[in-house]
């Protein structure tokens, strides 16, 4: 998917050829961003905090079928829908990204469906975020 909305664009690049790297991800996003998890009711807030959170949403929903299936942008806010499966379960969700005006990613919100979906998100976010959790 192609974007002509340079935040976007990096987001995209990102996932494309970096996903994975703490490193690169931490490029993108603002010191002071926020993420808003489907199963957390707590909005997480800083760089690393939110790259965990993405790191480990990338290890569970990146090593499924996954795959954004449209995008839609105004100013700078993009939308993202995203279709995946996880063992099994069909799993459909958004990207609400917010970006400043040097396109870094200050607000990033994740929301999924349907419920069967919501708790395999939760059950694959938790393992992971503990796997690499800092000890």
């Amino acid at each position: 998917m192609t974007s002509t909305h340079p935040g976007l664009a990096r987001w995209h690049d990102y996932m494309a050829n970096h996903e994975g790297s703490p490193q690169a991800l931490g490029a993108i996003l603002h010191e002071d961003c926020v993420f808003h998890s489907p199963v957390v009711h707590t909005p997480q807030r800083g760089r690393p905090i939110v790259t965990a959170y993405l790191m480990a949403a990338a290890g569970t929903l990146g090593q499924s079928k996954f795959q954004y299936v449209r995008e839609m942008a105004d100013g700078p806010h993009v939308l993202l829908e995203f279709t995946a499966e996880m063992d099994g379960v069909f799993v459909n969700g958004i990207d609400l990204i917010t970006f400043d005006e040097n396109d870094m990613i200050t607000d990033f919100k994740v929301m999924v469906r349907p419920l069967k979906a919501v708790n395999k998100v939760w059950e694959q976010m938790a393992a992971q975020l503990e796997k690499n959790r800092p000890d």
